[in-house]
Parts: structure tokens; C-alpha cells; sequence
């Protein structure tokens, strides 16, 4: 199984790929500079991801906004948690802001409304 990341790390770095694969679509349009209209195909889809990217790092700082922000008890270091239950960004420990969920072993499950044994 994947080791769990914080969310909020979790979607930069998805944020910061698309930067990173619409730059590669855009340079394979290299490849087919005898046909223009694949140029431009390249070239639409590599600027569809920086600006799909935009939107996820906009999106994200909005959410990051609102996100509590709480104290490590394992580092000391504030983090900020979305959600009931999130991982540290400097130590992966589990966080909860539900006390009903300490003690138990962390699960992302646990944020899906529909899936709480509540």
C-alpha cells in the first residue's frame, strides 16, 4: 500500500506535474513541424494543462485558507489539517480533529461521509 501524504501536498504536486507535462506536450509539437494543424493541437493541449494547473493552484490556496490550522504533537510544528483526518506535512504523523477517531488506525476513509461508522 502507498504511504499516506498530506492533502494539501498531495494536490500541489499534481498542480505542479500538469506545469510539467503540458511544457512536455508542448515540446513534442518538435516532432510534427511539417504538419501544422498537429502543432497546434500540441500546442492547445500543453497550454490546457499550465492553465488547468492554474486552476488547481487557485483552488488549492482557496482551500488552504480555510483549513485549520493545528499543532504537531509529534514534531511541534503547525500544519494545517483539511478534513477529519490528515497526516502532518513535516513528520507524515496522523492528525484528527475528531476525538471520536483518536487512537484509532488512520484510514483516509475516514473523511467520506458515507463510509463512517457513525
Amino acid at each position: 500500500m502507498k504511504p499516506y501524504k498530506n492533502k494539501i501536498n498531495k494536490i500541489r504536486s499534481f498542480a505542479l506535474s500538469l506545469i510539467f507535462i503540458g511544457f512536455i506536450i508542448m515540446y513534442g509539437a518538435i516532432f510534427f513541424r511539417e504538419h501544422q494543424w498537429l502543432v497546434i493541437i500540441f500546442m492547445t493541449l500543453g497550454i490546457l494543462c499550465i492553465l488547468g494547473s492554474t486552476f488547481v493552484y487557485g483552488w488549492i490556496g482557496f482551500l488552504s485558507t480555510r483549513a485549520v490550522l493545528v499543532e504537531c504533537p509529534g514534531c511541534h510544528k503547525h500544519t494545517k489539517v483539511l478534513g477529519r483526518v490528515d497526516m502532518c506535512m513535516y513528520c507524515n504523523e496522523p492528525l484528527t480533529l475528531d476525538p471520536s477517531l483518536e487512537g484509532q488506525e488512520f484510514d483516509q476513509s475516514l473523511n467520506n461521509r458515507t463510509k463512517r461508522n457513525d
